[in-house]
């Protein structure tokens, strides 16, 4: 049933709330009323429907026939992995790392960023979350300079609300670049974290956690962001995430508050709270994320927003009924793409992406860079690059793949990186079928074996048969 909506009077009394990829290497230097919330359906596209599912263009509420929610206009986005510009002299040690690491556009971040800003200014969201993973590796300048380009959005009239990611804080790999040697320098710890990005969240918290970074915005008169530090940085920081039993407690506390105010509450972390990878989930999934899961549904609230994975996709705990997670798909890795919530008041909601228009800001920015000028296919190629750099890097690193003639390690590593690209846009549908024909796929599944790549690959095509870019909530 719909939610009921509490008296405005009651309203005004209450106060207005790698990814999981490969190892780093070690730097070669360390230094009123209550009320019930409301049932959701979700509709999403699947592969076997009649009709191709819309495109990025086709799905933006302006440009269809869905009726507008009355609530809040919410751009989502995450694993930006800032890096400030002085820490890297664009040589050898820094452009080895791009090509070989997991497919973040370094070589731009900063152009990324500003293209970012540019877009969010312009659509004039409500509101601007970002889920962590703000920097590179929690590098001192890497959070003072990123603090100021979101001061940006501030200045617009646009409120910005961050929450750490696993390469943020306590990082000991936060690093400087310099010719063909990488050297271990200052990350941040998690009382600079607040301080730095006090004016993104912390300084306007209806409530904080006191076992943690996590905290409560209010977006709106109906709902509320529950910002959850899911992160582990001491005594170092760990890949994988969990939640602090005293945590715990304060987030009851906050749904028994938001249930009795008759509050929408969407739950925002870095990590994922539902098996979203089937390979990758020791260091992706919450540590005992079932106890978050029934936390949150006895509270039935529908939605929650995470990135961390670095690839675009949703999943819901249940077959036809149950929370449902949306992952937003990391900021620098092609297509660089964003998440836009239509979130209403009466709890459904609206969710669809949108890559950055690179090539539209470079070219009104007066930009010469044929790369930037050209970003769409560049960001292709780039990343296609990378994966297949990282097939060609296993099969140098696991004795049992050292037969295979070059002919059958091309074959394998151009379909591995073609499969991985889809992947991380969320569209593997629209080639499955292709990929799963060629020679280079069918020698992974009989030849790849114990390589983790293999069973990437079998869960990739598994799992591929939807359109992981849209979702509705009614």
């Amino acid at each position: 049933m719909k939610r009921k909506i509490v008296l405005a009077a009651v309203l005004t009394a209450v106060c207005i709330f790698a990814g999981c990829s490969f190892k780093e290497p070690e730097p070669e230097s360390t230094a009123a009323e209550s009320t019930t919330p409301a049932e959701t359906t979700v509709k999403e596209t699947t592969a076997k429907e009649t009709t191709e599912p819309p495109s990025q263009e086709e799905t933006t509420p302006e440009e269809t026939s869905e009726p507008e929610i009355s609530g809040s206009r919410i751009i989502i986005a995450t694993d930006m992995h800032y890096l400030a510009r002085e820490l890297t002299d664009f040589q050898s040690s820094f452009t080895k790392r791009v090509e070989h690491e997991d497919g973040k556009v370094m070589q731009y971040v900063w152009e990324i960023t500003d293209a970012f800003i540019h877009e969010v200014k312009k659509e004039k969201p409500d509101l601007v979350i970002l889920s962590g993973d703000l920097t590179y590796n929690g590098e001192w300048e890497s959070h003072i300079e990123f603090a100021e380009k979101l001061e940006e959005i501030e200045e617009a009239g646009i409120p910005v609300i961050v929450i750490p990611g696993n390469h943020d804080i306590n990082n000991r790999y936060a690093v400087r670049f310099a010719g063909d040697s990488v050297q271990g320098i200052e990350s941040i710890e998690a009382e600079d974290f607040e301080d730095i990005y006090q004016n993104f969240g912390y300084n306007e918290a209806v409530s904080r956690d006191s076992a943690s970074l996590s905290y409560v915005y209010q977006v709106n008169d109906y709902t509320r962001a529950l910002m959850l530090d899911s992160c582990q940085y001491y005594p170092r920081n760990l890949v994988g995430g969990m939640i602090k039993n005293d945590t715990y407690d304060w987030i009851e506390e906050q749904m028994e508050e938001a249930w009795n105010l008759g509050m929408n509450v969407i739950p925002v972390a870095h990590h994922n709270l539902l098996d979203e990878s089937e390979v990758y989930l020791e260091d992706c999934t919450i540590e005992h994320s079932e106890q978050l899961i029934d936390q949150l549904e006895s509270w039935e609230v529908p939605l929650f927003l995470s990135g961390h994975l670095h690839v675009q996709h949703h999943m819901r705990s249940g077959e036809d009924s149950g929370i449902y997670e949306i992952v937003t798909s990391s900021l620098t890795t092609p297509p660089c793409q964003y998440g836009f919530l239509n979130y209403g008041d009466d709890g459904s909601f609206q969710y669809y992406t949108k890559a950055l228009d690179m090539e539209g800001w470079a070219k009104q920015a007066g930009v010469t860079n044929r790369e930037l000028l050209n970003f769409d296919e560049f960001g292709k190629q780039f990343l296609s690059k990378v994966f297949y750099n990282q097939a060609q890097d296993e099969f140098e690193r696991l004795d049992s793949l050292k037969n295979l003639t070059p002919n059958q390690r091309e074959q394998m590593a151009k379909v591995y990186a073609e499969l991985n690209v889809a992947c991380s846009s969320g569209k593997v549908f629209e080639i499955r079928d292709k990929a799963m024909a060629k020679n280079g796929y069918k020698l992974w599944m009989n030849e790849g074996y114990p390589s983790i790549l293999s069973q990437y690959l079998e869960w990739i095509i598994r799992d591929g048969t939807k359109d992981y870019n849209v979702l509705t909530g009614e």
